[in-house]
């Protein structure tokens, strides 16, 4: 786990938030946001995507509506962000159904029958109750394809220190720079924890065992071997 904060140009320090260390600076923030959304009218304009009724209607003209952008940008955008209510383990629990999980697990889908396929789903408008719907399988296969990432989009991308060209000796620099410069390892060194000689083979950080598996937990998470349980 890396801190807040960011490797500096040079590559020769680390450079520490000024403020509280907050995963997004709201400043930031507010700036990106007004970029992405500012990009995507540009889009839509130019796809004939807008409409444009009553009062809006001066705005059809190319060099109107361009304008009208330039107008956006001349002003702070306001975002909201604070801290989530279920604490960071609850974000990640919840990206991680996005991030590493596929549109629907084996255990909702109940049957495929003559062409039809069964599965369970959550009623979030009455409760969160749980139901079951029946479709065609063809429009079952229409909605589990939009789910199916476009090609050249990734899950999951990486940028700056823990870019792919560059994280193998930038992401060892910054856990260098964080050692040194941690006030911990200056007034306790003879608390400090021993260096592993076991590197990840794909950042080259230092390796800490978790957990020791029995072989019987191996089998039970290992297709193809007795005991297999498919919990996804």
């Amino acid at each position: 786990m890396i801190p807040a904060g960011g490797l500096s140009t040079d590559g020769k320090r680390w450079i520490h938030p000024r403020c509280n260390a907050f995963f997004l600076p709201v400043k930031v923030l507010s700036r990106v946001f007004r970029g992405k959304f500012v990009a995507g009218l540009k889009r839509a304009f130019r796809k004939g995507e807008l409409l444009f009724p009553g009062s809006l209607k001066a705005l059809e003209g190319e060099k109107t509506f361009a304008a009208f952008l330039r107008k956006l940008f001349r002003q702070d955008w306001v975002v909201y962000a604070k801290p989530p209510f279920g604490g960071p383990e609850h974000v990640l629990h919840y990206l991680a159904r996005y991030t590493h999980r596929v549109a629907i697990s084996n255990h909702r889908l109940i049957q495929l029958t003559d062409g039809q396929v069964t599965f369970r789903w959550k009623d979030y408008a009455h409760g969160s109750k749980k139901r079951k719907m029946t479709v065609t399988a063809d429009e079952f296969l229409r909605r589990f394809l939009l789910h199916v990432l476009p090609k050249g989009f990734v899950r999951i991308r990486f940028f700056g220190f823990l870019a792919n060209r560059r994280r193998r000796t930038q992401l060892a620099q910054c856990q260098q720079l964080l050692a040194a410069a941690s006030p911990e390892s200056r007034s306790h060194p003879s608390q400090a924890q021993p260096i592993s000689t076991w590197l990840c083979p794909l950042c080259g950080g230092s390796m800490v065992v978790v957990e020791r598996l029995t072989a019987q937990q191996v089998a039970d998470w290992t297709p193809g071997l007795p005991g297999y349980v498919d919990t996804s």
